[in-house]
């Protein structure tokens, strides 16, 4: 995968974290994001996306950056979502958003291309 390439894939992972970002910021925060269907809505299709672009991520990359269980965990919960298995726990997307969201955010940010 070109490095262009690679790149485009990390800065869309970080827009779709920003995007998740401004709706809980839009909603004052993530409970009331979470309670309102649109905002609900916004914040799994954003996390899918993101699951489906980092399971794309070159493997150089993932080892590199320590992203593994990030691409792991990502996939799943895109999975998760996606195929709605008894209907999506929203406690566990609040503590996405809340937790795994900024640790992930801090990672994408450390990728560089300069190299």
């Amino acid at each position: 995968m070109s490095k262009k390439s690679m790149q485009a894939k990390v800065e869309f992972a970080l827009e779709m974290i920003d995007n998740i970002e401004l709706i809980v910021k839009r909603h004052k925060g993530i409970v009331k994001t979470l309670e309102d269907f649109e905002g609900q809505m916004a914040v799994l299709m954003a996390l899918s996306q993101i699951g489906e672009t980092l399971k794309k991520f070159d493997d150089i990359i993932v080892e590199k950056y320590d992203l593994q269980e990030d691409r792991d965990g990502a996939y799943y919960t895109r999975n998760y979502i996606v195929h709605d298995y008894e209907g999506v726990d929203l406690g566990f997307i609040e503590n996405i958003v809340r937790v795994y969201l900024p640790e992930l955010k801090e990672k994408l940010q450390n990728i560089t291309f300069n190299e």
